[in-house]
């Protein structure tokens, strides 16, 4: 077994399970969905991102987008959870809670697809 991969496929597989864990609930509503486990999010996505650096192969290259597109978009709920709780004279409302929670959604779907192409790539190695 290889540690590396196994270490590789963990941050992969961990960053697609958080990003559910966040984007589950009623999507207006801010109770359902925690600001630690966005951050959570974020920090094993650029994990993930960091581990994709440096495979040469068309898949780490289209894995590399995938995480890519994921963290502008967990960053950019981010940055709207930020403003809105400490800018905004309006606070957080439903409305906001829907941008924030899809663009979530966003990054899980790149996720999911950063876990197809993983599960595809093992599928196709040869022992």
């Amino acid at each position: 077994m290889n540690l590396e991969k196994v270490i590789f496929s963990f941050f992969i597989v961990f960053a697609l399970t958080l990003n559910f864990g966040f984007f589950v609930g009623e999507i207006d509503n801010p109770s359902h969905h925690n600001v630690f486990e966005l951050f959570a999010v974020i920090v094993v996505n650029l994990i993930a991102t960091f581990l994709k650096f440096g495979d040469r192969t068309h898949t780490g290259a289209t894995l590399l987008a995938t995480s890519l597109v994921a963290d502008l978009q967990l960053i950019a709920a981010a940055i709207v959870w930020g403003y809105v709780e400490h800018v905004s004279p309006t606070g957080m409302t439903g409305e906001v809670m829907t941008s924030i929670v899809s663009l979530s959604g966003g990054a899980l779907l790149a996720n999911m697809i950063s876990v197809i192409l993983l599960v595809v790539d093992t599928i196709r190695q040869r022992h």
